[in-house]
């Protein structure tokens, strides 16, 4: 048997989805919609690996996978694996965007050296009807200035347990956060902004960029000041930080591997 591994490069709406992973009850799944995607196109059950499994709710522009295909049709490109795969998916909400030959070395996951999120919010008093399940909606105007000034307290590496979901089954709560950028933009015509959490590490606590994400808009809302970060950091302590903010605002926007 002659395998190759392919990496894909997969963007998905996570609204309808209870996340990454395979679910037994049945729940639909984006793990799911491509396994049974790559069946449909080569008759073959194959498990996908990822280099993250985001929650229920969670949106990916630019998530990876892995598998390993034993094809002797013919010869097979990326191009023709993509619109076979993108056919088979259809009309569910996940897209495959990339997908090519990779060495056996390669992990989805463990060769990943780095991961960007991206935490969307809208700031305005009116509900989003176009980002209703795409976005956070704050219904007041929030201070980015001092988010970003806050968001300067957890830059580092540090004990994360205070954002550490109770869940979380990672080994400890130490991260090194390289990133995290709060950019504002003009949303409507109306004075609305839509507000952008911009968050890179090499790996994260479950749950971690959301409880940053509303932590940080106890800032903006002038609730919390950045002590009050830096000292809900050093609590170590879950119930000293802000709330979970909604997964309906979190992306997954690029994985990152060593250069060849």
């Amino acid at each position: 048997m002659a395998l190759t591994r392919w990496k894909l490069t997969i963007e998905y709406d996570g609204t309808r989805f209870a996340g990454w992973q395979r679910q037994t009850d049945g729940v639909p799944s984006v793990q799911q919609a491509l396994e049974e995607a790559i069946y449909a196109f080569c008759q073959q059950n194959i498990g996908v690996v990822v280099a993250g499994r985001t929650d229920a709710g969670v949106h990916a522009r630019g998530q990876v996978a892995h598998f390993d295909l034993d094809y002797v049709k013919k010869e097979l490109a990326g191009q023709d694996l993509i619109k076979a795969l993108n056919a088979h998916l259809r009309p569910q909400p996940v897209s495959v965007l990339a997908a090519v030959q990779a060495p056996e070395s390669f992990h989805a996951r463990f060769s990943a050296i780095r991961k960007l999120y991206t935490y969307k919010i809208i700031s305005r008093s009116a509900p989003p009807a176009l980002d209703r399940d795409q976005a956070w909606h704050v219904p007041r105007l929030l201070d980015t200035r001092a988010m970003q000034l806050a968001a300067r307290e957890l830059l580092g590496h540090h004990d994360f347990t205070t954002f550490r979901d109770s869940q979380c089954q990672a080994k400890g709560p130490e991260k090194t956060l390289d990133r995290l950028d709060v950019e504002e933009k003009t949303y409507d015509g109306a004075g609305g902004r839509e507000i952008l959490i911009h968050a890179e590490a090499r790996s994260f606590l479950h749950h971690q960029v959301r409880n940053m994400a509303g932590t940080l808009v106890l800032v903006g809302e002038g609730k919390w000041t950045a002590v009050d970060v830096r000292t809900a950091l050093a609590a170590r302590d879950r119930t000293r930080g802000g709330p979970t903010a909604p997964a309906g605002g979190l992306y997954l926007m690029r994985v990152d591997y060593p250069e060849k």
